[in-house]
């Protein structure tokens, strides 16, 4: 085992079958040598919409468990569920808000038989609020928090950044932050915390800089017009020649000016980038540019460069490429597969 794989390799973390971040959050800590246990229902209580997204998240749901089947509804397994908190240090759940209540297994009763418990809640909408108890998927909880209303071309609809706002970013990520800043209380004093993640708060959370740059007339309520959201020619994606694209984060003037040697073009001449009624002609002339020849291309002109310009890469060429080869950002499977390696990584500090 190398140091990653040891860092938890103390802590049991019990956690109660959903989908989405909870999974994705539990399998991150069990590779990081957490001890879990998960709480399924028995096969013959799960719908068939429980088999499917089972069936979709088969890799992330079996990382590092060991799986116990209950019904919660029947007195017997609802004791030994008991008996499970009593021996974990954190419980993580996904329920809507009530329902571990109405099982006789909320916070105030488990707290009670496990007086350190860190007790983490995960949901979309949060625990209070009108919506709290409606269904609701990332999707919607990034368009109330003002998040894909900011995502997208100036003049097309909002662009869905699949489930990573909600569901990962706002959703796992925050609850994997309250979880562990909540066990490091529990070492120290040995009194437990309910930890309540909402995917909503999270996603919100995230547009921080955001709402602090529109608060302060930096940002405009228009998407595609702003530095970082594809408004800025010289923070884009451009196609190539063969049909690719590549993608352009040159924001500072030294890595401008790289950018634009790059492209064969000299500073002086091309419009100024720091008067916005420019940037239309700006982006026409990059686009010019960058279709004049291929990816492949574009990719040798800025590979050792400073430009901050980088390939727009698939599924199938991330993992092959030579600086995620070198660093082994993805792990091989059998047949030719791959997965996403494990993070962040440790190595003990070493002393002169």
């Amino acid at each position: 085992m190398n140091e990653s794989e040891t860092m938890l390799q103390d802590i049991h973390i019990l956690e109660f079958e959903a989908i989405g971040p909870v999974p994705w959050s539990v399998a991150l800590l069990a590779e990081l040598g957490a001890s879990v246990t998960c709480i399924r229902r028995p096969r013959c209580l799960q719908t068939h919409s429980d088999d499917k997204a089972t069936q979709d998240s088969d890799l992330t749901k079996n990382i590092g468990r060991r799986n116990i089947y209950l019904d919660l509804k029947n007195s017997r397994d609802i004791s030994i569920a008991k008996r499970l908190v009593k021996e974990h240090d954190v419980l993580i759940e996904g329920m809507r808000p009530g329902v571990m209540e109405r099982l006789g297994l909320g916070p105030a009763i488990c707290s009670e038989l496990n007086p350190s418990l860190v007790y983490a809640r995960m949901t979309g909408w949060g625990q209070s609020g009108p919506l709290s108890r409606r269904a609701g998927h990332d999707i919607n909880y990034i368009a109330l928090s003002g998040a894909l209303h900011a995502i997208g071309q100036s003049n097309g609809p909002p662009v869905i950044p699949l489930n990573l706002v909600g569901d990962y970013g706002g959703g796992g990520s925050f609850l994997l932050f309250g979880v562990m800043t909540a066990l490091l209380k529990s070492k120290m004093t040995g009194q437990g915390t309910v930890v309540d993640a909402a995917m909503l708060d999270g996603a919100t959370r995230q547009m921080g800089i955001v709402y602090e740059q529109f608060s302060n007339h930096q940002w405009l309520d228009q998407r595609g017009s702003n530095y970082l959201d594809g408004g800025c020619p010289w923070y884009n994606v451009y196609e190539t020649k063969c049909g690719n694209y590549m993608a352009v984060g040159a924001l500072e003037p030294q890595f401008y000016k790289l950018f634009l040697k790059g492209l064969d073009l000299d500073l002086a001449a091309v419009p100024d980038r720091s008067d916005f009624n420019n940037w239309n002609s700006l982006r026409s002339l990059f686009k010019e540019r960058f279709r004049s020849q291929s990816r492949d291309y574009w990719c040798s002109v800025f590979d050792n460069s400073d430009a901050c310009v980088s390939p727009v890469l698939s599924l199938s060429e991330a993992p092959l490429h030579h600086h995620n080869c070198t660093r082994k950002t993805f792990n091989k499977l059998a047949n030719n597969k791959y997965k996403p390696g494990i993070v962040p990584r440790f190595s003990k500090l070493i002393s002169n």
